[in-house]
């Protein structure tokens, strides 16, 4: 086991004697560490990552999202922090629905900010607390969560630049080609191919 593994292993060690409760269970890579986190500990556990524990991750590098849509909880949020003195990697990862958010850690990591709206635009995972919480890679209009496993691939309208209103425009999808088949089931559904 090489030094960087050793260290990261003795503090990974060192964190569950303290906050033991908090994680439900913890993967080791080469050269990360995934700890898998209460929903109600997240904020807590990166507190204590960023001011109080001996090895400061004072970078919050990224923020995304997975969907799951057989599972009870079927998103998975992790959060990719960063320890720049020494060669340490965690993600925090932890799970959700549709109805029950996240804690927002905006306030800790000013870069979370951005990479929460992501998440919330491409996913629908609500993070409270969150100051402006709003679309950032859709359109205002925009209705569901692209990235969710269960929305459709096809649909009924498009969106095209008008260029005698000077706008996008919503309109009913026109189908240039003949014989074009919709198939509107999700292949997530079915566990077999037509």
């Amino acid at each position: 086991m090489d030094e960087g593994r050793s260290g990261l292993v003795s503090m990974i060690l060192n964190l569950l004697t303290l906050i033991g409760n908090w994680v439900t269970a913890v993967v080791l890579k080469p050269n990360f560490a995934i700890l898998i986190v209460k929903p109600k500990y997240l904020k807590n556990l990166l507190i204590f990552f960023k001011y109080f524990f001996g090895n400061n991750f004072s970078t919050l590098m990224d923020v995304w999202g997975s969907d799951y849509p057989h599972r009870i909880w079927r998103f998975e949020v992790n959060f990719l922090i960063l320890n720049l003195s020494l060669p340490y990697r965690i993600v925090l990862r932890t799970f959700t629905n549709e109805y029950i958010p996240i804690s927002s850690v905006s306030d800790i990591y000013s870069s979370s900010g951005w990479l929460e709206r992501e998440v919330w635009d491409m996913y629908g995972v609500y993070f409270s607390g969150h100051k402006d919480l709003r679309r950032i890679l859709t359109d205002y209009g925009f209705s569901g969560y692209p990235l969710r496993k269960d929305f459709p691939l096809t649909g009924y309208t498009e969106v095209r630049y008008d260029d005698t209103k000077k706008q996008v425009v919503l309109e009913p999808l026109e189908v240039s080609q003949e014989l074009r088949l919709f198939n509107f089931k999700s292949p997530w559904e079915n566990n077999y191919i037509d």
